[in-house]
């Protein structure tokens, strides 16, 4: 059985691993598959049984919570690094970030997140501010004979709570970007039924006065981002469509996909509204979006149900804020706006 050194990388491995992907622990090859199996194997001699749980539960909620610290920023940085920033303060820390100055510095202006809802708008006066954190949670039920029978799986349970808090980050940063775009320049901004190829161009046009711009869009919004003539499209953009669902680059600035995620398991609902694309200069003085982690995640256990199940519960304090400028850019497209059920074309009901 591995020390709690060993058992702690290895599963930092497993949750930040791509399940496609081939990966080297202690100087050894692994597909993903075999990673996992290892660590079912390892973490099921830790607690497989009733008594090694009550023996060792406190180590395996400090395994879990030491991996969720490393995980959940890991993954906001792969999706939203780009343009966000974030970063992890103490306990009792006030999450401070400076905000750029000189020229634009009367052109900035916050949107200030709480998890409840409240989206606060104000302008910066100082050269810095602060993002309030608040606590979020996830949760996931053990039942006791799943438990008994050896059917419990302790990585999975990890990968579903990371991933549930994490989805509920990727939200808040969807809607303050979304409740920031009145702030803008009416001439950063374009509401339009569809894509107009013109309508991108502009922005592009316009972003690139301030650097390299990206756009960053859903899967679903990309889609769309066809020109207007296809005489010109080559056999190469009709490949990369096929092969990918969209084109990556847009007349030399590149397309970066933001993560979709569905609601619960019934599939029924998008959580991110697809309307909505941004484009960003590469280089500009600052990542608009700031996410902070106050202190570090806590990880326990309620047993009290009327079924002797057990729910395994964890807290972390985030807080998102968005610090818009006047070389940022919104596209949005009326007719997704606001599209977050999930429709299937072809419902089997038999």
């Amino acid at each position: 059985m591995l020390d709690k050194a060993n058992l702690l990388s290895l599963m930092r491995t497993v949750a930040n691993a791509n399940p496609s992907g081939t990966y080297s622990y202690q100087g050894e090859s692994f597909s993903y598959d075999a990673l996992n199996t290892t660590l079912r194997n390892e973490l099921n001699e830790l607690v497989g049984t009733e008594e090694l749980y009550q023996e060792n539960k406190n180590t395996l909620f400090s395994l879990i919570a030491q991996t969720m610290d490393e995980v959940v920023p890991n993954r906001l940085l792969s999706s939203y690094g780009s343009f966000a920033e974030i970063r992890t303060f103490g306990q009792g820390d006030k999450p401070v970030f400076i905000r750029r100055t000189g020229r634009t510095r009367a052109k900035q202006f916050i949107t200030r997140v709480g998890l409840a809802g409240v989206y606060e708008t104000f302008k910066l006066g100082a050269e810095s501010f602060e993002i309030g954190t608040s606590a979020i949670g996830g949760a996931a039920r053990i039942g006791f004979e799943e438990f008994l029978d050896g059917r419990v799986n302790f990585a999975e349970l990890t990968q579903i709570v990371t991933e549930g808090m994490q989805e509920l980050i990727y939200r808040e940063i969807a809607a303050a970007l979304m409740s920031s775009i009145n702030q803008l320049p009416a001439a950063n901004r374009c509401a339009v039924a569809g894509f107009d190829e013109a309508t991108m161009d502009y922005l592009v046009s316009t972003a690139s006065a301030y650097g390299q711009p990206t756009i960053y869009c859903t899967r679903e919004f990309a889609v769309k981002m066809l020109p207007d003539n296809d005489a010109w499209v080559s056999d190469n953009m009709r490949d990369e469509r096929w092969n990918r669902g969209y084109l990556g680059n847009y007349k030399g600035t590149q397309v970066v996909i933001l993560p979709q995620t569905l609601e619960d398991e019934t599939n029924a609902k998008k959580m991110i509204d697809p309307g909505y694309a941004w484009v960003i200069p590469t280089g500009a003085d600052g990542r608009p979006v700031k996410v902070a982690f106050e202190g570090t995640t806590h990880v326990r256990e309620r047993n009290d149900n009327d079924d002797w199940s057990r729910d395994i519960q964890v807290y972390r304090k985030v807080g998102v804020g968005v610090m818009m400028t006047n070389n940022i850019f919104s596209y949005v497209d009326t007719e997704l706006q606001g599209e977050l059920d999930n429709v299937n074309p072809n419902p089997n009901n038999g």
